[in-house]
């Protein structure tokens, strides 16, 4: 499988303006150096690395659960990405994930367990591995 997307850039990085869209055209979004640094109603690197990271993640996780014969009822992720000063510029250095899970038929131990199992096999996971990725899980 491949998949695409394409920003697109204009201007000098802070007065200047992107977009960026994703081929399905489910993604279609400006983006900008405020809504990156200051926040604000347009996307952002960060914010889409982590919905992608958690929605990676969740599918890992519920695969694992239904491989163990648990499918989850449901779950829900959430990442938290980091984006701080290193050296001259900036650097992704921790994304913190946090999920809850209602999963009939299992303990919150074999729960835990299998997210952290899923956090190491998820793709996004696995090409992030110079990231410090966290993980909390909450069991229902």
């Amino acid at each position: 499988m491949i998949r695409h997307a394409e920003a697109q850039w204009s201007g000098s990085l802070i007065e200047g303006k992107g977009h960026v869209k994703t081929e399905t055209g489910a993604l279609n979004s400006p983006y900008g150096y405020r809504s990156r640094f200051e926040g604000g109603g347009e996307t952002n690197p960060e914010e889409l690395l982590g919905a992608a990271h958690a929605a990676c993640f969740t599918m890992a996780l519920s695969a694992l659960l239904g491989r163990a014969g648990h499918p989850p009822k449901s779950i829900t992720t959430t990442a938290a990405v980091h984006l701080n000063r290193a050296g001259e510029g900036f650097a992704i250095d921790t994304i913190e994930l946090e999920t809850t899970g209602e999963v009939p038929g299992i303990d919150a131990a074999a729960f835990d367990k299998l997210a952290h199992d899923a956090k190491a096999g998820c793709p996004v996971s696995k090409a992030l591995a110079g990231v410090n990725i966290q993980l909390k899980t909450n069991f229902k």
